[in-house]
């Protein structure tokens, strides 16, 4: 078994009452979570990176349920992402292992989920920033879920090191108006509408 060994889990959430148009009460709130691991494979080209995947469903879960949770329980959560960010001596295929795990832990989590999970990688320092996409649970083409949150940490991800990132929110973007296909629209059959 691959050995991520976890050094830290960090926990953020918002909420945006207004960007200059009226309150919204209740406001829509974002979380994101991650896990700063170290990277089992760092300096070296692993030829097989597949069953490392495996190794990450555990972790992925228990993030997951702690997000949840923060963000007040799984009713009314409809947008989610994942992402990783890759340390010095990585390379981005370490971070693609996150793909599968950070997806299968949202969705085990939070039922039926349609659309494909947003995702992003990418290779940083210590206190690089990682814009984690977010979308619609079972209707990509919801405008008003594209969005994103912003996670870093200032002592990570280190030489050696993976920072793996799951992102949930409950509610679009404060004062979304750009049309396009609404809640009320969503029929959940093909992952797009």
């Amino acid at each position: 078994m691959t050995d991520f060994a976890l050094r830290k889990i960090v926990l953020q959430i918002e909420e945006t009452r207004h960007e200059g148009g009226p309150l919204v009460l209740p406001p829509p709130v974002r979380g994101a979570i991650y896990a700063i691991c170290r990277n089992p494979f760092e300096g070296r080209y692993e030829p097989d990176l597949l069953p490392a995947m495996e190794a990450l469903k555990p972790l992925a879960l228990d993030l997951t349920d702690r997000l949840v949770a923060a963000l007040g329980g799984r009713e009314g959560l409809d947008a989610y992402g994942k992402g990783a960010l890759v340390g010095e001596g990585g390379e981005a295929e370490h971070g693609a292992l996150w793909h599968v795990a950070g997806g299968y832990g949202m969705r085990e989590r939070l039922g039926e989920c349609r659309a494909i999970v947003p995702s992003v990688m990418k290779i940083g320092g210590m206190g690089a920033t990682l814009d984690i996409p977010l979308g619609h649970l079972s209707a990509a083409y919801v405008r008003s879920r594209f969005d994103a949150i912003t996670v870093a940490c200032a002592d990570g991800p280190r030489a050696g090191e993976v920072l793996f990132a799951l992102a949930m929110a409950r509610g679009g973007r404060i004062h979304s108006r750009m049309g396009g296909l609404e809640l009320d629209q969503v029929k959940g059959e093909d992952g797009l509408r």
